[in-house]
């Protein structure tokens, strides 16, 4: 800002400097009309810093003109600094933008995509004009920016739009300052633009206009791939039983339920139940997948979402999307374009090999995607945003955290739900979604997507923080490089730190970490735990008692089997006639060997092979077609009406443990009284909570700690989230959640970021 008590000359000069999200969201355009608005001349260009400009006026209209691009900044703009300087005068008159600079370092940021504004739409359904129905229309408010980026400064020529030339309209638009396309990048029109296509799995054209073709194919009950703006969808009629079931078979997706995409709000209202929250959500700029309860008279098909109470539900988010939405008129699936556990296909030659034994047709366009980027996921707790997986609309918009990164840092991230970041400065970069790191096609992403990330933000990583489990191939990654100084990062450590400079928190703080398995310090298999921690350092304080999981990996896939682990330990040879026994009488012995001889079977202390276990029990879940699905079968059965918990057994002592199998044993007492299934998954849940509160208690008498961090993937389930913060605020607790980055895996590299930066930062 200018200073006000500094005397200026009746006409002087000032150079600025604006940073923050402040490319590809009309702001040159928008200090083009300031200028005007206030009468001062000079001109606006972009570099790799962001926004420079060097205006000449009068001091007091100089002075308003700097308040104003604060205050009225674009919507879309994020303002982080605005700097000056004064300069000579020059006697310049006129305002104008100049062209980009280039320079070494990069501090620009580049926006997310952003979803069909309002005034675009208008003109792709308009009676008539030149964009009618084009579904490439876009503005300075609107479109793709992170998907097509190729470098920066974002212009035109680093963007994959590069190769399509500006017809005289479109350059007239572009040039105009009283046009809302002043100086939008993707700009296009029929005459100069990208054009869609329709083709059978044969590579053969169809005839007839893409759109109508592709829509009367999925009223058919075909499959059809969608060129996408961050990658392919695959596509078929959401009450269409026989397609969608289809669509699982080809996509070798067994259970695990599919987005459904309405073209409106009043769709999605037949479908869901909707709270304000939940609106704004699905109608905003970002256009997430959110996950929202199912009404008993939703006309989608059963194979859509296999006993699920809750819907994933998506409005179009492009102009491609809104002309299918409208033209088929019902709810559409619409799904990855890959095989399940591969990335994303966002390239054109690559899409059609994986997808045509998939997919009966496939709506092509030629604008290259240059960045894979999956849709992203929320849920709404207590009406604040709960991410399970952030990505397009989201990434790559930064994350400002209270941590200084000194040195440039790159954070690799776990191994399922994998992101990684980069990080520099107070700024950390989190990178879309790139899924399970099990093999060549996902590894490739994770390693193409950080050599994107470090050029497009200049950052050199001086350090390279990484999960402690040696056979991640994230962590064999961060140790194969060589070229920068490694840091290991404890699993749940870091899911506690996630969770803190998600709300801007140094601890110390009791953290709750549950999910899956992460790697111990102790060599063991963590993943119920309670850590006194902070940013620095952690005191595993508690967790849940250890059990063996029989076959290793085995029990991962196959619940059954820490079903039998959790029996053999509370019943011996006397364990109950289960129906879950009785599933299984050929195995069971030489599974319960395997748990009593330590023999293949690796001590753990997860929540989520609890959870496992439970399920297998109550809800016959033996087998898991994708990871978590067990432990959400039993949320998806409790019944939330139910108050009632088993007691669970929290041991005193350094550390702590909790029993869990206090709550098989509560679960099979149930089932052998005639207990129906909701009640006992509800009892689990309760009881569980309870327990974990009860240890939050006992921790905060010990050490005076009053605030709690929760994290882990375990806090994706909403009935135990819901519990658990309720009954900590009801002992005073300040309780910390997820909001910016997922609880799960997904959000592990923020956590390793910021424990690395503030290990080195410490004396």
């Amino acid at each position: 800002m200018i200073d006000p008590g500094v005397e200026l000359p009746a006409r002087t000069r000032i150079r600025i400097r604006v940073e923050g999200t402040v490319q590809g969201v009309g702001f040159r355009p928008f200090v083009y009309a300031l200028a005007a608005e206030h009468g001062v001349a000079g001109f606006v260009g972009n570099d790799c810093g962001g926004v420079f400009a060097e205006v000449e006026g009068d001091p007091p209209a100089l002075a308003a003109f700097v308040g104003a691009l604060e205050r009225r900044a674009p919507p879309l703009a994020v303002v982080e600094r605005v700097t000056t300087e004064p300069i000579p005068a020059v006697g310049e008159r006129g305002f104008r933008i100049a062209p980009s600079e280039d320079a070494e370092a990069r501090r620009a940021l580049v926006p997310p995509d952003l979803a069909t504004c309002e005034d675009c739409l208008a003109e792709v359904f308009a009676p008539s004009g030149r964009r009618r129905h084009y579904a490439f229309t876009n503005c300075t408010g609107c479109g793709p920016r992170f998907t097509i980026v190729t470098g920066v400064p974002y212009d035109r020529a680093a963007t994959t739009m590069a190769g399509f030339a500006l017809c005289d309209d479109c350059a007239g638009e572009y040039k105009d300052p009283e046009d809302r396309r002043f100086h939008a990048q993707p700009v296009c029109c029929p005459a100069c633009g990208p054009a869609l296509r329709f083709h059978g799995p044969n590579g053969r054209p169809v005839r007839g206009e893409p759109v109508e073709v592709a829509a009367r194919w999925l009223r058919q009950g075909r499959i059809v791939a969608v060129k996408g703006l961050g990658g392919y969808h695959l596509a078929v009629l959401a009450d269409h039983e026989a397609a969608v079931t289809a669509l699982r078979d080809r996509k070798h997706r067994e259970a695990k339920p599919f987005a459904v995409m309405v073209p409106d709000l009043d769709a999605a209202r037949t479908l869901v139940g909707l709270e304000e929250a939940a609106e704004r959500l699905l109608s905003g700029t970002r256009r997430p997948i959110v996950l929202l309860p199912r009404r008993l008279d939703a006309r989608v098909a059963q194979a859509v979402a296999p006993g699920a109470r809750h819907l994933g539900i998506m409005l179009p988010y492009t102009p491609l999307h809104h002309l299918l939405a409208r033209r088929v008129a019902r709810p559409i699936v619409l799904t990855s374009g890959n095989v399940s556990d591969e990335p994303i296909a966002h390239r054109d030659e690559d899409a059609v090999t994986r997808l045509s034994g998939i997919a009966d047709g496939f709506l092509l366009h030629d604008r290259p995607i240059h960045v894979r980027a999956d849709d992203s996921v929320v849920r709404l707790f207590r009406g604040r945003e709960l991410p399970l997986r952030r990505s397009r609309g989201y990434v790559p918009s930064p994350l400002t955290v209270r941590t200084r990164f000194a040195r440039p840092l790159l954070a690799c991230g776990a191994e399922l739900k994998n992101t990684f970041c980069v990080a520099s400065g107070d700024r950390v970069f989190l990178s879309p979604h790139i899924g399970d790191l099990e093999n060549y096609e996902t590894l490739r992403s994770f390693t193409e997507g950080i050599e994107h990330f470090c050029r497009l933000f200049g950052v050199r990583p001086q350090i390279i923080a990484h999960d402690l489990h040696p056979d991640y191939l994230s962590t064999k990654y961060a140790l194969e490089r060589g070229d920068a100084e490694t840091a290991a990062v404890q699993h749940h450590h870091a899911h506690i730190a996630s969770c803190l400079a998600d709300n801007g928190h140094d601890g110390p703080v009791i953290g709750i970490a549950l999910d899956g398995l992460g790697y111990g310090d102790d060599g063991t298999l963590w993943g119920g735990e309670l850590l006194v921690a902070d940013l620095a350092g952690y005191e595993r304080a508690g967790h849940l008692e250890t059990v063996p999981m029989p076959g290793g990996a085995a029990a991962v896939r196959e619940p059954w089997r820490m079903a039998a682990a959790h029996l053999d330990a509370l019943y011996g040879d006397d364990v109950p006639d289960l129906a879950v026994v009785r599933r299984h009488p050929d195995q069971w012995a030489s599974v319960t060997t395997l748990a009593r001889t330590r023999t293949n079977a690796p001590s753990t202390s997860s929540a989520g092979r609890l959870f496992d276990a439970v399920s297998a029990i109550v809800c016959g879940r033996d087998t898991a077609a994708y990871e978590g699905q067990a432990a959400i079968e039993l949320e998806q059965r409790a019944d939330t009406g139910e108050r009632g918990g088993y007691a669970m057994t929290v041991t005193d002592g350094a550390p702590l443990l909790l029993r869990g199998t206090d709550l098989v044993r509560g679960a099979v007492d149930d089932l052998a009284s005639g207990v129906g299934p909701g009640r006992i998954a509800a009892r689990f849940h309760n009881g569980l909570a309870f327990a974990l509160v009860r240890a939050a208690c006992a921790l905060r008498d010990r050490t005076g700690l009053r605030v709690a961090a929760l994290s882990g993937g375990v806090f994706q389930n909403m009935i135990l989230l819901e519990r658990v913060v309720t009954g900590l605020e009801r002992e005073n607790f300040t309780v910390l959640v997820h909001s910016r980055v997922p609880p799960n895996d997904g959000g592990i590299c923020l956590g390793q970021a910021v424990v690395a930066a503030t290990r080195l930062a410490t004396p």
